[in-house]
């Protein structure tokens, strides 16, 4: 693990409190983990991708809009269910192959397939964001590899283990402390 780390668990709870989208995230995974309870197998429809896109990107929504337009609510259920049936031992071969399959949805790179996999599968993921990765790395950065995504993931996971709360909160945190710190 690089340098950055906690004081101890409650001042990570204490950032994802003050976090501002705190609220808009748990609703979400609540909500795809009621569809993963309805639809057998599990897939997003396109409400669902817009709304994991409205979450991640904010004010930079409109970005990409006429690329993202030719996804249809037939390729983005197809795709994602395929994502979602995925399995295999190695976790990072399984991570690889999700996102390779998210990216070949049109406006979806790495952040983006990230956040569909963390908002459905907090346990297991988390969001590669410049914040957290300026964070654990002290490095700016805005274009993510899958390497660099697996490095980012086994940080985060380390945090996870180490004060026993989802990878998407240790995310969390980090990005909250990071907003900040940069004030």
């Amino acid at each position: 693990m690089e340098n950055f780390d906690f004081k101890d668990r409650e001042q990570i709870l204490g950032l994802i409190d003050r976090a501002d989208d705190n609220q808009e995230t748990l609703d979400l995974i609540s909500h795809f983990n009621v569809l993963k309870r309805q639809r057998k197998p599990m897939f997003l429809d396109k409400s669902d991708f817009e709304n994991i896109l409205k979450w991640k990107l904010r004010n930079q929504f409109g970005r990409q809009l006429n690329l993202r337009q030719l996804n249809t609510d037939e390729i983005i259920q197809k795709i994602t269910k395929l994502v979602f049936e995925i399995e295999h031992p190695s976790i990072d071969y399984e991570t690889a192959l999700k996102v390779k399959i998210l990216t070949s949805i049109k406006g979806v790179e790495i952040p983006i397939a990230s956040a569909i996999l963390t908002l459905t599968n907090p346990d297991k993921y988390a969001v590669i964001d410049f914040r957290v990765w300026r964070q654990l790395f002290d490095i700016k950065k805005s274009y993510y590899t899958m390497t660099d995504y697996l490095k980012y993931l086994g940080v985060i996971k380390e945090l996870s283990i180490k004060y026993d709360l989802k990878l998407q909160q240790i995310d969390m945190a980090i990005w909250q402390y990071d907003i900040e710190q940069n004030r």
